[in-house]
């Protein structure tokens, strides 16, 4: 049992029979009244985010989790399978656990969240960046447009990513896996 004090980003914890990770607070102490901490929750199901208000000193239940880094092997009818990279034991998640999985290439290094009791498998998160080619685009026609315009392409994965005008077909991009969107060139 862990108490408001103890409440940090990143830490993992039990609320509403969930596992939330928090991704902010505010620890709040009014001039009138008792002190509470302001937290915005991360669900890791379902990925959604909510705000909640604890009172000063209530108790919560943190829970462990571990990061194990894995490699994305391939796609079957199950689900999606991964490599751990320590054992070289394979794990499969379905779709709903992999969340941006068209942006995810064979080989492709990700970190899988393991409940630390259960030794069950909770999300799988892709690095920020991946570096993908593209395999279509429409060529773009200079003097287009008096602001930055973009044109989609689509990559070696099959996902469609909106690219600047100036970016043709069969160059390697930068993509951040956050905003789904195009984020540089790779040289």
């Amino acid at each position: 049992m862990a108490t408001t004090a103890d409440i940090r980003n990143g830490v993992c914890m039990e609320y509403n029979n969930d596992l939330y990770v928090v991704i902010d607070f505010q620890h709040v102490k009014p001039g009138k009244g008792p002190a509470f901490v302001r937290t915005k929750l991360r669900n890791i199901k379902t990925g959604k985010v909510l705000d909640n208000t604890f009172s000063a000193g209530h108790k919560i239940v943190t829970a462990r989790v571990e990061q194990r880094p894995h490699q994305f092997i391939y796609k079957d009818d199950m689900g999606y399978n991964f490599m751990d990279m320590s054992t070289f034991e394979q794990v499969t998640l379905p779709e709903t656990m992999v969340p941006f999985a068209d942006l995810m290439k064979e080989g492709q290094e990700v970190t899988i969240l393991f409940h630390a009791e259960t030794e069950s498998p909770l999300t799988c998160e892709i690095p920020p960046f991946v570096e993908l080619t593209i395999t279509y685009t429409e060529p773009g026609l200079k003097g287009d447009t008096a602001t930055n315009a973009s044109k989609p392409a689509i990559v070696e994965t099959g996902a469609t990513i909106q690219v600047p005008l100036f970016i043709g077909q069969d160059e390697k991009i930068k993509v951040d896996t956050r905003t789904y969107s195009y984020a540089e060139r790779v040289k």
